[in-house]
């Protein structure tokens, strides 16, 4: 089974090189390694360009970039990675034993950082995904293609496309949890404040939930930033 990896960036030149080179040996087992920008204006895609198999454009949004990474990938498993976020060692054969079981799935996921609640955070997100069924970006959703394109891909919208994506996913089957963690940066929880980040987080999920539209949602996320 051969992984296509789609990583969305926008100005992750600090990190983007360490991220693209912990991805390296699955490139040298055969998997590919998307990366499409969503139009930087730092050095994200000259620093990119020799460490993944495609650098894309396209307009930036992460719905929008991740769709175009779908577009052009050519493995027979799509893993969408946010570009700061590391997989476990051997996570081609975790998702090949995944696949065993369903079409689409998602990892458990441990934060960076050695703040106290951190782990806490981590316990909620997996066991709130676990009996939602909702998986969420930072989680890497992984899904079969021709799953993802008959279910539609990911919906236009610029904030919860993971949500909505997993809402369509699970009426044709139950994600599969992978259980050996992730893990993902917590520079959003330490550069706003842990507790200021959650109570935003619970906010928008619940507001979106009530029908409120991402648009609305997207606004005031950004204008917390």
């Amino acid at each position: 089974m051969r992984i296509s990896v789609i990583i969305p960036a926008l100005n992750e030149a600090l990190s983007i090189a360490a991220s693209l080179n912990a991805l390296q040996p699955l490139r040298a087992r055969g998997h590919e390694v998307i990366l499409v920008d969503g139009g930087s204006h730092d050095e994200t895609p000259s620093l990119a360009e020799d460490l993944v198999d495609r650098l894309l454009y396209a307009e930036s949004g992460r719905a929008k970039q991740m769709m175009a990474g779908a577009a052009a990938a050519e493995g027979d498993l799509l893993l969408f990675l946010h570009a700061d976020t590391r997989l476990p060692d051997a996570a081609d054969r975790l998702l090949g034993e995944a696949c065993e079981k369903g079409d689409w799935g998602r990892f458990d996921l441990r934060l960076s950082g050695g703040h106290w609640l951190f782990p806490i955070i981590a316990w909620f997100i997996n066991k709130r995904s676990r009996l939602t069924g909702i998986a969420t970006g930072d989680q890497a959703i992984f899904v079969r293609p021709s799953l993802f394109w008959s279910a539609g891909g990911f919906a236009d919208i610029p904030l919860m496309e993971d949500i909505e994506i997993s809402r369509r996913l699970k009426k044709r089957g139950a994600p599969v949890c992978i259980n050996t963690p992730l893990v993902t940066s917590s520079r959003r929880w330490e550069s706003r404040g842990v507790f200021r980040t959650v109570a935003l987080m619970w906010k928008l999920r619940f507001l979106y939930f009530l029908g409120v539209s991402p648009e609305i949602l997207a606004d005031q996320y950004r204008r917390q930033e």
